[in-house]
């Protein structure tokens, strides 16, 4: 039987973890790439403020190709959206056969409905495979599965900023707000997933600076290896140059 070819959306951390495993299980299916926005100006994941070094050894680790897709810091719609159509048309040329990408979005409809408008301007379409799930059984089933991941970032605003740095546990979702999402989906939270199913080691990393941004956002700064000689300043970029619509895979 011939797979079919599909991209992962990939922010890095737990709900996009669920959906590759959910990929990858599906016999009709062949993961292709990670598809992820990374602000170039600070080598960090958009949004999440993650490391490039860390996404990268992340990929590494899961055994798929990492493909990034630079945009400026305070991207406009307009220039994410074109350098989003020029990278699906470049894994189509790589792909003949590519339609569809996956998401690990569970809930937000207007989300949903903004990347099958994107999709359809490449003519693709999109996956959801956790898609309706109940988040508080969703976020039980993470921590059963053994998905390790690190808080990154959280809205202050939603969740008390201690929260930060922590483990996503079932400490973590004990101490949560009743208010919150248990998954983060209303942007509450973002996670890093550091080891778990599918990976073949854990992605090393060491707790940074922590970095506070419009008054509300506090991120957690994660230290590859190799940057761990860095001053507590390199921390000045997380969170930095935000997706202008919805970071890709939750």
């Amino acid at each position: 039987m011939t797979r079919e070819p599909v991209v992962v959306a990939w922010s890095g951390g737990k709900d996009c973890m669920l959906a590759l495993g959910e990929a990858r299980r599906d016999p009709a299916l062949d993961v292709v790439a990670l598809l992820t926005t990374v602000t170039a100006e600070y080598d960090r994941v958009s949004m999440h403020g993650v490391r490039r070094s860390l996404l990268r050894a992340q990929a590494a680790s899961l055994g798929v190709p990492l493909v990034e897709v630079e945009i400026p810091a305070q991207c406009t719609n307009e220039r994410y959206e074109a350098a989003m159509d020029a990278t699906l048309a470049s894994l189509r040329a790589e792909h003949p056969a590519l339609r569809r990408v996956v998401f690990g979005d569970l809930f937000l409809e207007d989300v949903r409905a903004y990347r099958e408008r994107m999709l359809a301007r490449a003519e693709m379409r999109g996956i959801y495979p956790v898609w309706g799930r109940d988040t508080r059984m969703l976020a039980q089933e993470v921590v059963a599965l053994g998905v390790r991941a690190v808080v990154v970032c959280v809205d202050s605003h939603a969740i008390p900023a201690a929260l930060v740095g922590r483990e996503y546990d079932a400490r973590f979702l004990r101490d949560l707000p009743a208010t919150a999402d248990p998954c983060g989906e209303n942007g509450e939270f973002h996670t890093f997933v550091y080891d778990g199913p599918g990976f073949v080691r854990p992605v090393a990393h060491t707790r940074g600076a922590l970095v506070t941004r419009d008054e509300r956002f506090v991120f957690a700064d994660l230290l590859a290896p190799e940057d761990e000689t860095a001053s507590a300043a390199a921390g000045a970029g997380a969170g930095a140059g935000a997706e202008p619509a919805a970071n890709e895979g939750r």
